[in-house]
């Protein structure tokens, strides 16, 4: 069953939330922060992506930069922006988009979960991106930004969230995106002690929705501290690692879209030949096409929108992987058709998540940049935790959350 913990959290004095609180360091290029941080001294991209105080030709990757971030966040401390709670507390975390809310439980989540299995996952991880992530939260010495869990949701919870949200909040503004984050701390032991048995009792899993990358660093992070300290009795804070858990009913997936450059040396009319051969094609006009149903896609070219149909065959919705969208996109488009056999490798692929919209990809493909875009039906977040319960993982860039959760609210020292 679920182990989650409370914790001593490092967060912003309540009038700073706001200035501190970014967008997570994993939707921003370099020169995005840094033009997002212009002139904000508090911004949490001076610890998450530290690059930003450097000369623009440093390496990434360099110790420089994870060295510039821990000097960044002591200084946060130093100065009083950030503050540590005095007893371990659980936290509430709620977000509000386009009139769509989720509130989040912020707890320590146990790395021998994530070894065990009990934290389910359903991708796979690229090593160069956890070593970033390892490399960075070694050297802080904490967790900077929280994974995003997920679990199907428990009665005996529901209410206990709903008498926290209640109460009057610690944190609550709404970012220049227009999304509101309201955040309340539960320091009440009793109440602490309630929540943790629930899920002890109630939660079997829990499953990663977003954070692959920073659950497998976290959880290597502690493996390596549980090695330099053979002494360790299990309780020490790199065990745990900083998560928010979700209700599963409460979420919500966006579709995740792909652009291509060529054709793969097809003719125009070669190439419409050989997908009508798997799909049914329909022109539906200069207007972006949104597929409404599984198993359809949109596909821009030239200036025009199809509606592709897969044929009867394409796809298993008896099996948990062969019923994805993403699958028959890659099995009978992306693969036989334009020689994409590696979608975390190749250089022809790129991937714009929905919350950018289907005119991101009319853009791109009208600069002349890219030479077609295909829009996606969304997975659902039942087709996820099926995936997850078969052992299986998702193609690469199935899944979209929104609203992303902010870092720098919380942070975990260990």
């Amino acid at each position: 069953m679920s182990v989650i913990k409370p914790f001593k959290g490092l967060r912003p004095r309540p009038e700073l939330a706001k200035e501190v609180a970014s967008r997570p360091y994993d939707v921003l290029n370099s020169e995005e922060a840094r033009e997002e941080a212009a002139g904000n001294q508090y911004s949490f991209l001076h610890v998450c992506k530290p690059e930003i105080d450097l000369p623009e030709e440093t390496d990434h990757y360099s110790q420089e930069v994870y060295d510039k971030g821990k000097e960044n966040l002591a200084q946060m401390i130093r100065e009083g922006i950030l503050i540590q709670d005095e007893t371990p507390c659980l936290y509430a975390y709620r977000q509000i988009m386009n009139g769509h809310g989720q509130v989040g439980l912020v707890a320590n989540s146990g790395i021998d979960d994530y070894f065990n299995d009990i934290i389910k996952k359903h991708e796979f991880t690229r090593p160069e991106k956890e070593n970033d992530r390892i490399r960075h939260m070694a050297t802080l010495s904490c967790h900077p930004e929280p994974v995003f869990l997920t679990y199907p949701d428990v009665d005996e919870i529901t209410p206990i969230m709903e008498a926290v949200v209640a109460r009057k909040a610690v944190y609550d503004f709404t970012s220049e995106d227009g999304i509101q984050h309201t955040f309340w701390v539960i320091d009440d032991a009793s109440e602490i002690n309630v929540i943790t048995e629930i899920f002890r009792e109630k939660v079997p899993f829990t499953y990663i929705a977003d954070g692959h990358h920073r659950s497998a660093s976290s959880a290597k992070v502690g493996q390596q501290l549980r090695e330099a300290n053979p002494g360790h009795t299990g309780e020490e804070e790199f065990n745990f690692f900083l998560s928010v858990l979700f209700p599963s009913s409460q979420l919500m997936i966006m579709d995740y879209n792909r652009l291509v450059k060529d054709l793969n040396g097809h003719t125009p009319m070669d190439f419409f030949r050989m997908i009508a051969e798997r799909f049914d094609i329909k022109h539906t006009g200069t207007e972006p096409y949104k597929p409404e149903v599984l198993h359809t896609f949109g596909l821009y070219y030239d200036g025009h929108w199809y509606q592709l149909t897969a044929k009867p065959g394409t796809y298993d919705d008896m099996d948990p992987i062969k019923c994805l969208d993403v699958t028959v996109l890659s099995d009978h488009l992306l693969d036989p058709v334009l020689g994409i056999k590696d979608q975390r490798t190749d250089k022809r692929i790129d991937f714009v998540g929905g919350i950018r919209g289907l005119h991101e990809l009319e853009k791109r493909v009208d600069s002349g940049e890219m030479k077609l875009a295909i829009s996606l039906f969304p997975v659902s977040i039942d087709q996820l935790i099926h995936i997850a319960d078969s052992g299986n993982v998702m193609p690469p860039k199935s899944t979209w959350f929104e609203p992303k959760l902010r870092s720098g609210l919380i942070v975990h020292a260990f």
